[in-house]
C-alpha cells in the first residue's frame, strides 16, 4: 500500500517514538523516515512533525522523571532513526532531479543545436535566392528587353519576327516562374516581416487581452509615424509576447502596457505586478531571446528582468532612424544552466545538512537533557553530615523528616562493588544524590536508602 506524502513523516514518528520502548520498530522507522524524504516534496510537514515528536517527548521526560534514562534512547532514535534517514532521503531525491535535469538539458541541447542548423539553411536558401534574383532576374530582363527591340527591327522577315517574339515571351514567362521560385526558397525569411502587423494593431492587441479576462491596462502617447517597418513589427512582437507571457505564467497579475512615441523613436514596456501569491511573467526565455534578436535587427535596444515592485517587465526601445543593427551583446546565461547550477548548490546544502542538522540536533537535545538531569539531580542532594547520623533500625517517619523534598527518579547503576539490596517482602528502596556538581570526585554517586514494615534496614553508597 503506498502511503500518502503527508501520512510518511507521521507514521516515521510514531515508530520513533514506539522504538523506545522496543528497539524493533527501529527498521521501520528508518524506513518511513527515508520515504517521506524522497517522497514529500516540502519540507514543512517532516519539520512540524519532528517538532511535534521533540517537544513531545520533552514532555514526558518533563512529567514523568523516572523516565530520564529513557530520554538518551530517545535523542539516538529522534537522530538516527528519524532524522537521518529523512536527510538522506532528501539528498537523493534532489540526486535525482539533478541528473534528470541534465539529461533534459542535453535534450535541450540536441533539439537547440539542430534548430540551429536548419536556421544556417534557411538563411542560405535566403542567400541563394537573393542571388538568383539579382543574377538570372536581370540577365533575362535584359533577353526580353532586346528581343523586344529587335522585334521592331523594319527589315525582319516575318518567321524571324515570329521567333523573336516567342523568345520575349518565354524571357519573360522564365521571370515570372523564376519569380515564384525565390518566393518559395525565401518563405519565412524577410517575407514574413514585410506581412507582419502594423505598430497601430497594438491597441488592438491589448483590447483583445483584456476580453480575453487579462487585467490589462495601456497608456500610448505620441504617434507611430514615421517609423520603419522593422520597428513597427518589432513592437508588435514585443507587446504582443509579453502578454502571452503574462497571461500564461501570471494570470491573477495586472499588467501595464506603455508605448510612448518621440522624435528620436518608440520606447515600449510592459510589466505584471507583483501580488502576493502571484508569479513572475517571465516564461521560458525563448520567446524573449527571440525578442531581444528581432529589436536589435531593428536597430534598437532590448531588457528584461524583474521589476521593482517584484513582478516582471520587458523595455524595448526602437528609433525611427536606425544606423543599422545594433551589435549583438554577450549571450545571457540560458535559463537551463541556472537551474542545473542551482540545483547543484541545493545538494550541496542537503549533503551538508545531512551531517551537520543531525549532529547539531543530538547534540542541543544532549545538553537539554543533561541540564534537566542535573536540574532534577540537585533537587535530590542528601547532605553527607545528614546521612552519616541516619542509623539502621530507626523509624522511616524520622528518617523521611531529615530527607531532601526529592528523590532521583532513576535507579542509579552503582559499580562492580555496590552491595545488592536486601530482600523480603514489603522491602522498598530510594536514592538521593550525594552531589550535583559535574567536576567532582563524588559525581554520579548516590545514596541508597532501604525500608521495610516503616523501619530503616540499610543504608549503602552506590559509587559509579
Amino acid at each position: 500500500m503506498r502511503m500518502s506524502g503527508a501520512a510518511l513523516p507521521v507514521g516515521a514518528a510514531g515508530c520513533v517514538g514506539l522504538g523506545v520502548t522496543s528497539l524493533w520498530w527501529v527498521l521501520p522507522a528508518v524506513g518511513l523516515s527515508f520515504l517521506a524524504g524522497l517522497r514529500t516534496e516540502r519540507v514543512r510537514p517532516a519539520a512540524v512533525v519532528f517538532a511535534v515528536l521533540v517537544a513531545g517527548g520533552v514532555l514526558v521526560v518533563g512529567a514523568v522523571p523516572s523516565w530520564i534514562l529513557l530520554g538518551l534512547r530517545f535523542v539516538v532514535l529522534a537522530v538516527c532513526t528519524g532524522m537521518g534517514p529523512w536527510l538522506l532521503g532528501r539528498f537523493w531525491r534532489q540526486s535525482q532531479e539533478l541528473v534528470r535535469a541534465g539529461w533534459e538539458r542535453a535534450e535541450r541541447l540536441e533539439r537547440e543545436q539542430q534548430l540551429v542548423a536548419e536556421q544556417a539553411r534557411l538563411r542560405e536558401r535566403a542567400r541563394i535566392a537573393q542571388d538568383m534574383h539579382d543574377a538570372l532576374g536581370h540577365d533575362l530582363s535584359l533577353i526580353a528587353l532586346r528581343a523586344g527591340v529587335l522585334k521592331l527591327a523594319p527589315d525582319l522577315a516575318r518567321p524571324h519576327r515570329e521567333a523573336v517574339q516567342e523568345i520575349r515571351a518565354g524571357a519573360a514567362a522564365a521571370v515570372d516562374r523564376l519569380g515564384e521560385v525565390i518566393g518559395v526558397l525565401r518563405a519565412g525569411e524577410e517575407g514574413d516581416a514585410a506581412r507582419g502587423p502594423a505598430d497601430s494593431d497594438i491597441p488592438h492587441l491589448v483590447a483583445e487581452a483584456a476580453a480575453a479576462g487579462l487585467d490589462v491596462r495601456s497608456e500610448i502617447t505620441g504617434g507611430p509615424d514615421g517609423l520603419p517597418r522593422a520597428a513597427e513589427h518589432a513592437a508588435y512582437r514585443v507587446v504582443q509576447e509579453a502578454l502571452t507571457n503574462a497571461a500564461k505564467h501570471a494570470p491573477g497579475a495586472a499588467v501595464v502596457v506603455e508605448v510612448a512615441y518621440t522624435a528620436e523613436g518608440a520606447r515600449l514596456r510592459v510589466a505584471n505586478g507583483g501580488a502576493p501569491g502571484v508569479p513572475s511573467a517571465a516564461g521560458g526565455g525563448r520567446g524573449l531571446v527571440g525578442l531581444a534578436e528581432r529589436v536589435r535587427l531593428a536597430g534598437g535596444s532590448f531588457a528584461y528582468g524583474p521589476g521593482t515592485d517584484g513582478g516582471f517587465e520587458v523595455v524595448a526601445e526602437l528609433p525611427r532612424r536606425p544606423a543599422g543593427p545594433v551589435p549583438a551583446g554577450p549571450a545571457a546565461l540560458p535559463s537551463p544552466v541556472r537551474e542545473l547550477r542551482r540545483a547543484r548548490r541545493k545538494v550541496g546544502r542537503t549533503l551538508a545538512a545531512v551531517v551537520l542538522v543531525p549532529l547539531a540536533t543530538a547534540v542541543l537535545l544532549t545538553v537539554a537533557l543533561r541540564v534537566w538531569t542535573l536540574y532534577v539531580v540537585s533537587l535530590s542532594v542528601l547532605d553527607p553530615e545528614v546521612y552519616a547520623t541516619l542509623q539502621v533500625g530507626q523509624d522511616q517517619a524520622s528518617v523521611e523528616r531529615v530527607l531532601p523534598g526529592h528523590r532521583l527518579p532513576y535507579r542509579p547503576p552503582g559499580g562492580p562493588s555496590t552491595p545488592a539490596p536486601p530482600s523480603g517482602e514489603g522491602v522498598s528502596c530510594v536514592h538521593y544524590a550525594i552531589t550535583a556538581q559535574l567536576f567532582v570526585d563524588r559525581a554520579g554517586d548516590a545514596y541508597r536508602l532501604c525500608f521495610q514494615d516503616s523501619r530503616l534496614v540499610s543504608r549503602d553508597v552506590l559509587a559509579s
